[in-house]
């Protein structure tokens, strides 16, 4: 175990002991403000005030179009979703990853919601080229197949890791594949007893991010995990700070 792995470990054993100083207002500005950060990481233009906004107050912000609208909204209900899932233990499946794009893209695209693409894409600013639409359906059983195989053994950071960074790879949907994969991310996390962790959405995060998916793609996906285990840390540092007031 790396020695990241090891502090991951010793906030999660901290975490655990403030469980019941744990409120219910702290964790939904956790969520609205990983809303936001997902989102923005997207190109969506909401800033985190708005965000709440739409989400919690249903106002409609003036000079933003009904897309953004759309997308705090679906994700705020994705993460309702995931944490549904974590606590009647649901099995991480394939059948669970599309109901959760499907939330992702609720009223924004009916026709693709939850359904593999039919097209070929390529990603915008990456040398990484997805698969072929026909061979998307025995990729993603390869997916689960492996997930199956190591979600008891391999440590839960990193087994989150490797999920987002095999999924993102994959690019299955034609739209929604960054939310999702973060999502999915965070559902195996949730289901650990981990808090959500927050990929920011500054210039500086989403560069790293990015940088690191993109040697991914080359077959080594060290710098992404680590990546992760960076954001997971920071998150429960950030969250810790709160509980111990």
């Amino acid at each position: 175990m790396t020695d990241k792995l090891t502090h991951i470990d010793a906030l999660l054993a901290e975490l655990n002991r403030y469980r019941a100083n744990e409120n219910y207002r702290i964790t939904e500005a956790l969520e609205i403000e990983y809303t936001y950060d997902s989102n923005r990481i997207e190109g969506n233009t909401l800033t985190l005030n708005e965000t709440e906004l739409v989400v919690n107050k249903g106002i409609t912000i003036a000079g933003k179009g009904m897309r953004e609208h759309l997308e705090a909204i679906n994700h705020k209900e994705a993460i309702d979703f995931v944490k549904d899932i974590a606590r009647n233990n649901v099995p991480v499946t394939e059948s669970v990853l599309k109901d959760i794009h499907a939330i992702v893209l609720h009223s924004i695209d009916k026709e693709n919601a939850g359904r593999y693409r039919s097209v070929p894409v390529i990603i915008s600013g990456s040398r990484h080229i997805p698969p072929q639409p026909y061979l998307l359906g025995p990729m993603m059983e390869e997916l689960f197949r492996w997930y199956e195989q190591n979600k008891d053994t391999m440590h839960p950071v990193v087994l989150a890791a490797n999920m987002h960074e095999k999924f993102v790879s994959i690019h299955p949907f034609i739209d929604g594949n960054g939310r999702t994969a973060r999502l999915v991310m965070n559902l195996i996390l949730i289901q650990h007893g981990y808090p959500i962790a927050n990929i920011k959405g500054d210039n500086d995060t989403r560069l790293r991010y990015y940088q690191a998916l993109e040697q991914a793609s080359s077959g080594d996906n060290t710098a992404f995990v680590e990546f992760v285990e960076d954001v997971v840390t920071e998150s429960m540092e950030y969250y810790l700070s709160i509980l111990r007031g």
